[in-house]
């Protein structure tokens, strides 16, 4: 596999409002939120049987919150457990513990400075009932879901690890479909780095993200993913040398295969990595940096 070869996986069988059971212990129900950063929609998880826990109910979609109740119908929901706080995880998860009970596990992301843009759809009211942290334990009836914290995509984005079948539910960090936008400054390449080797040294066989189909090989799936933002920024440093200073000139330059309408999402990436090399000491800018900033090889 050559740097930057990702074996994307884009085939899913699923019907929107079916829960499919996807192992022994799991089953998922997709949210009719389709997008160039959903894929088919939201992956809703249902953990255990007849005592269960509920990971990521999704954007505030009644369909969606009908189908995850019509699903739960008889059963007691214990924990209601979100990855992070974007728009299409998190709203859902005070709706749901009102229809069927439960207690709502999350974390906050890291406060935004005043004045300081973000183009991140966050829940900025979102108010768990108990605070995840780094190896929480969150327990039911024969299973145990692990908080893992891996920030980057936002700083409170939690992976969830379910040793009895060997899994981690791998919420945006790394998705089956597609690259993950990492956008500042609540997103940040240096953690986004930090938390891709904490992933390579966990010992799970098998990923399930918040948006695609199962990762069933992860290990070298995740090292692909690594490599593809060590060659994206080879990339960049290869503009800069170029002439090209501003994150507008190296979006038309890197992402011309893309529809107009996703290159502010690729600014946003391409700021990440250029506030990461700033970082390491490999380009250098006038000021802090910020999407507006000038940029040359240090």
């Amino acid at each position: 596999m050559s740097d930057g070869d990702i074996p994307f996986r884009k085939q899913m069988t699923f019907e929107y409002g079916v829960a499919d059971e996807v192992t022994p212990l799991v089953r998922r129900i997709v949210a009719r939120n389709p997008s160039g950063f959903t894929f088919h929609g939201t992956n809703t998880y249902i953990i255990g049987h007849g005592r269960v826990a509920v990971i990521d109910p999704g954007p505030l979609l009644d369909e969606h919150l009908e189908a995850i109740v019509k699903e739960l119908e008889g059963e007691t929901v214990e924990h209601i457990v979100v990855t992070h706080t974007h728009h299409d995880h998190s709203p859902a998860a005070a709706p749901l513990r009102d229809r069927v009970g439960g207690v709502v596990w999350g974390a906050h992301p890291r406060p935004i400075p005043e004045g300081v843009r973000t183009s991140e759809s966050i829940q900025r009211d979102f108010a768990p009932d108990r605070e995840l942290a780094d190896g929480t334990l969150v327990e039911g009836e024969g299973w145990t879901l692990e908080a893992v914290h891996t920030p980057g995509h936002m700083s409170n984005h939690m992976c969830f690890s379910l040793p009895e079948e060997n899994i981690l539910f791998s919420g945006d960090h790394i998705m089956s479909w597609n690259t993950t936008v990492v956008s500042p400054p609540d997103g940040n390449m240096r953690e986004y780095f930090d938390s891709l080797e904490v992933c390579l040294g966990r010992g799970e066989t098998s990923f399930w993200p918040a948006h695609g189909p199962e990762i069933p090989d992860p290990i070298p799936f995740t090292r692909a993913y690594r490599s593809h933002r060590r060659m994206r920024e080879g990339e960049i440093l290869r503009c800069l040398d170029a002439g090209l200073h501003t994150i507008p000139e190296i979006v038309q330059r890197l992402y011309r295969h893309l529809p107009a309408k996703m290159h502010g999402a690729a600014a946003r990436s391409v700021f990440a990595h250029l506030e990461h090399m700033v970082e390491t000491g490999r380009a250098s800018c006038d000021g802090p940096p910020t999407e507006t900033t000038r940029y040359a090889v240090a």
